[in-house]
């Protein structure tokens, strides 16, 4: 496999055909993986995050893909998508997987780049194997650890579908939920596809989803111009497709949740969601939630609900699967290999011990860090 090195994605139809073509050879595609999640993340963090496109070629053929970036500093190597994706991985065929992942440690070793901090990895692919075959062949150091459980609703046969859709219908909480909102004035929910529609919807969202961290003390990452933009741009890009699906749960006119998602070979992808903290005693994302639940069930394209990264309750009020992803560190020195392992190790103990955890809290709380 020949190798070819960018330091930018460039925005050329070609690629972008084949690059695409390679994510539905993967063991599940995903939307993250695309050519237009790429530019996407290269046109909204340009200033934090340097492209390191690694290409692989048998002869004129394009056959794997991996978009990967430095930070600022250049110490370190991620996958581009990172801080934006559920899940990340090297494109190709999996036969091709472990083949592919030395071609890009070889390569890197040529640039004395010796430290990879890869996030979002599905557990279920064959990277970790490659990882670790292609870590001992180089002389890299690979540590895998657990990262999220992603809470996913497998929609099944006909029949499964008919009996899911019952039960979600028939809980008490959405029925007494359904009836409080109701009394404000009808209840629908919409699912916009094109870019005039999301580009309208948008700022309600993003100002809905500050409101709603700011009530709880915390920052929404969607307070920053760049994840703005990122968004704005990936719904431009992917609204022609049809993937973007945004989603919204109305009183009448006025939305009161929103679901910024995908739909994509057989899945339903909730990327974003959040609600209008004001109806927050009657559940309105519960609700959204629940209503693009029974419309997933009525889709004959569609084989499941991906509930997104986190362990939110009441996901797994509906959950049925889940898909497990890794965090892998890879260097080439022993002493940040074991570093890793050991912080690893500790944060893992003292999430056992709750109190251990609150008296580690507050003793950093008294030094003020």
């Amino acid at each position: 496999m020949r190798i070819v090195l960018m330091k930018k994605v460039p925005e050329e139809p070609l690629l972008l055909r084949r690059w695409n073509e390679l994510v539905v050879q993967m063991e599940r595609p995903q939307v993250f993986y695309t050519c237009e999640w790429a530019l996407a993340v290269q046109s909204a963090y340009h200033a934090a995050l340097k492209p390191l496109l690694f290409l692989g070629y048998d002869e004129d053929d394009l056959v794997a893909v991996a978009s990967l970036a430095t930070d600022a500093s250049g110490d370190e190597v991620s996958f581009l998508a990172a801080n934006t994706a559920d899940y990340c991985e090297f494109l190709c065929h999996p036969q091709r997987r472990a083949e592919f992942v030395e071609a890009i440690f070889d390569r890197l070793k040529q640039l004395k780049m010796g430290t990879l901090k890869l996030a979002n990895l599905p557990a279920d692919s064959a990277t970790p194997n490659a990882l670790r075959t292609a870590g001992k062949k180089y002389g890299f150091h690979v540590h895998l650890r657990p990262a999220y459980s992603c809470p996913q609703v497998e929609l099944g046969s006909a029949a499964q579908r008919q009996e899911f859709k019952t039960m979600v219908k028939g809980k008490r909480q959405l029925r007494r939920c359904l009836r409080a909102l109701e009394r404000e004035g009808p209840v629908t929910a919409t699912y916009l596809h094109s870019w005039n529609e999301i580009q309208a919807a948008l700022p309600a969202f993003f100002e809905a989803h500050v409101a709603r961290f700011q009530a709880r003390q915390r920052t929404s990452f969607l307070e920053t111009g760049e994840r703005q933009l990122f968004m704005e741009d990936l719904a431009k890009r992917l609204s022609d497709s049809g993937i973007v699906t945004f989603s919204s749960f109305k009183i009448a006119d006025r939305p009161v949740a929103w679901s910024f998602g995908f739909q994509f070979h057989e899945g339903w992808f909730l990327y974003q969601t959040t609600f209008d903290i004001r109806c927050e005693e009657n559940s309105p994302g519960y609700c959204l939630l629940a209503k693009i639940l029974i419309e997933a069930c009525d889709m004959s394209s569609m084989a499941r609900v991906d509930l997104g990264l986190g362990a939110e309750g009441y996901k797994e009020w509906f959950a049925n699967s889940a898909r497990q992803t890794l965090y892998a560190a890879v260097t080439a020195s022993t002493v940040r290999h074991w570093r890793e392992i050991t912080r690893y190790r500790i944060a893992t103990e003292v999430k056992r011990s709750p109190r251990l955890e609150a008296a580690i809290r507050n003793g950093l709380s008294r030094l003020g860090l």
